[in-house]
């Protein structure tokens, strides 16, 4: 599932594309017909990322909704001839010289624009918006019995914190994914946020997730770093600092990974 870095990146990219050009909206594959029809031909004001959720705001008044969830892809072709469209494309979004197509998303709606703040007042904090604040996570964290391993993946504590950033934020910081949140003091709590928006930020602007610094990586300058290399503890088999055997366990259904050296319990 896509982490909150590249659906920032989405929106970043496609906006360029999209945003105030009247579109064509469709769905070739059917389900999403009667939602295309109520902004096809409207111009697209806006594109919205928030956590794992992208946000339309169309000229209408409507508000699309998209959760790419494990299978969703776009697929971007940027002639003013697209092909026809390829598998089950859920929605395609035509421009003068652009076409978006979407397939195999858990959601994609057109709705009222209170179907977006429902969903909006549910999730926490999002570490890659500017200004957010992260009192929200600080709160439920510090309060739950819950494993931080469990809270991180949590949306409704921190928006848009995936599998691996999970593993990568909890490593730099030394934190053990079974800690409770309560037993995290406020200065660990404080680390956590930061850590989060440093890895997805730049994670918007690398276009990949890159959390090793170069020093420690081992990769010349000059070299990219390959994705086997990127990482400090996730899908690794030693830690990349103390050469410990990481540990894998399943937490909140997903793997999690961490050093039982640098991450003591």
């Amino acid at each position: 599932m896509p982490e909150g870095h590249t659906i920032h990146k989405i929106a970043k990219d496609h906006s360029k594309l999209l945003v105030d050009e009247t579109l064509e909206v469709s769905s070739p594959q059917g389900p999403f017909a009667a939602h295309a029809e109520r902004v096809d031909g409207a111009v697209l004001e806006r594109i919205y990322p928030y956590g794992k959720h992208l946000f339309y705001e169309w000229s209408t008044g409507d508000v699309g909704h998209v959760h790419l969830g494990l299978f969703g892809k776009y697929t971007v072709y940027a002639t003013d001839e697209p092909p026809e469209p390829r598998g089950a494309v859920r929605m395609r979004l035509t421009a003068p010289n652009a076409t978006i197509d979407l397939n195999g998303p858990t959601a994609c709606t057109v709705d009222e624009p209170e179907s977006r703040d429902k969903i909006l007042k549910r999730l926490g904090p999002d570490p890659i918006h500017r200004g957010a604040k992260p009192d929200v996570m600080y709160e439920k964290m510090s309060r739950s019995t819950r494993t931080i391993g469990e809270l991180l993946l949590d949306q409704s504590v921190i928006a848009g914190v995936g599998n691996v950033y999970r593993a990568e934020i909890l490593f730099v910081n030394n934190i053990h994914p079974r800690r409770p949140g309560k037993e995290c003091d406020p200065a660990e709590l404080e680390a956590i946020w930061t850590t989060a928006q440093g890895m997805l930020r730049a994670g918007v602007k690398d276009g990949r997730i890159l959390t090793v610094s170069r020093s420690e990586s081992g990769v010349p300058r000059g070299q990219r770093i390959p994705r086997s290399e990127a990482t400090y503890a996730y899908k690794r088999d030693e830690c990349l600092r103390c050469g410990a055997e990481i540990s894998r366990a399943d937490m909140a259904n997903r793997t999690v990974y961490w050093c039982p050296t640098c991450q003591a319990e």
